[in-house]
């Protein structure tokens, strides 16, 4: 039985956080700071204040892309899933911006091939 990778992992959320506009996340990783310990990195996190006992807290939290919220970051994006020849199932994504074909890799489910289309396209300046 396969599994269904259903959103961005950890690292791959946190390179996300550097390239995407914050908003296009639909969903984050809950994280709760110590600030003597851990000052955060405001830029790469979100800020959700909270209230408990009518105090006013803090958590900043990492945010991370379901496969429907990375389709929508990139434009006309064709997913392709095919046997490989190993008998394996790749998945792939393809893009045409300025009219040229632009291929992820194959890889083992939707999401890892939108990042690495996503990556891609920002190593390029076509995102």
């Amino acid at each position: 039985m396969t599994t269904i990778k259903s959103y961005t992992d950890l690292e791959q959320s946190k390179k996300l956080a550097e390239i995407l506009p914050l908003e296009s996340a639909d969903m984050y990783y809950f994280r709760q700071i110590d600030f003597d310990y851990f000052p955060p990195n405001v830029e790469s996190f979100y800020h959700i204040p909270f209230y408990k006992d009518g105090k006013e807290e803090f958590t900043y939290d990492i945010p991370c892309w379901s496969l429907a919220s990375l389709l929508g970051v990139l434009d006309y994006p064709q997913l392709s899933k095919d046997k490989l020849g190993s008998g394996k199932v790749g998945w792939m994504v393809s893009v045409y911006p300025n009219d040229y074909r632009y291929d992820s890799c194959w890889h083992d489910n939707p999401v890892d091939a939108c990042v690495a289309m996503i990556e891609l396209l920002h190593e390029q300046k076509l995102l």
